[in-house]
């Protein structure tokens, strides 16, 4: 359930950049920026939290942590100075515009990441079959 939630926002976010950068970059290239850049963080979420292995658990760790760091400190920036903010990125308003579900998500990521890893005796699970390192 979780990798389709991020696979369903990577899609959202990727689209919404492609859209904005596309007919009215001009108009607020660091919002646009930014929401491809939460797109991007989506995607490499999505693949590591959908692989196994210890890598892709650290690659999910990183990109569950950037992915917060992004919307709190975007989420802030925007309230704080909406001038620098013209048009609303994915993290805009934490994610107001998405039903908050971008301050949300990485919390619950963060969280299954912390639950399988114990679970499963430091390695994580993926696919309902144990993982080993590697």
């Amino acid at each position: 359930m979780l990798v389709a939630v991020y696979a369903i926002f990577a899609l959202a976010a990727g689209a919404r950049a492609g859209v904005q950068i596309g007919t009215k970059f001009s108009d607020a290239p660091v919002a646009y920026t930014l929401s491809a850049v939460a797109a991007l963080v989506y995607v490499l979420a999505t693949v590591a939290l959908a692989r196994s292995g210890r890598t892709s658990f650290r690659v999910a760790v990183a990109a569950c942590t950037v992915e917060l760091a992004g919307v709190l400190v975007v989420g802030t920036l925007s309230l704080v100075d909406s001038a620098a903010f013209p048009d609303e990125t994915v993290w805009s308003g934490y994610g107001r515009g998405y039903g908050f579900v971008p301050l949300v998500l990485p919390v619950v990521g963060l969280l299954w990441l912390r639950r399988t890893a114990r679970t499963s005796g430091g390695t994580r699970t993926g696919g309902g079959r144990p993982v080993g390192g590697g």
